[in-house]
């Protein structure tokens, strides 16, 4: 077998493949931090007290961030596109947490007590929401119903 030419694809890939995941990583970790400074109340704190809802929204968080991510790497069309639909999905997110927090009230408080019931309609809510992006990145100019 011949293993040229994916040898040299990946050799000539590798340099953006990194340079790629390291912005899609800084903006995961970065939208993670902005999340946590703008939330209410202290997941991690509570997480390291053992609050289990806390864990639950926070895993909500970090999923519904990813998902998004991924979708913005797999259809971005460079490290432009991937930075503004990356701040997009953050933006979207902490709007989901406002809008949980509306139809919930009190969510924060609710989170802090350990009610699982509120962390896992929130972590559904962030989740749900992720997949929908993710769907709408796949084609964020909206191509497909223009007339071709």
């Amino acid at each position: 077998m011949d293993f040229t030419a994916p040898l040299s694809a990946f050799v000539s890939g590798f340099p953006d493949f990194i340079l790629q995941l390291g912005v899609a990583l800084g903006l995961f970790v970065a939208s993670l931090i902005i999340y946590v400074i703008m939330t209410p109340h202290k997941e991690l704190a509570l997480i390291r007290a053992g609050n289990p809802s806390a864990a639950l929204a926070f895993a909500g968080v970090v999923v519904g961030l990813a998902i998004p991510l991924g979708s913005c790497l797999a259809y971005a069309f460079g490290l432009w596109d991937l930075l503004i639909w990356g701040v997009v999905t953050l933006l979207l997110q902490l709007l989901a947490f406002r809008f949980a927090d509306m139809f919930l009230r009190g969510l924060p408080r609710r989170i802090a007590e350990g009610d699982v019931a509120a962390a896992v309609f929130l972590m559904s809510v962030k989740i749900g929401l992720a997949l929908i992006i993710s769907g709408a990145l796949a084609d964020p100019s909206m191509s497909v119903y223009r007339a071709g």
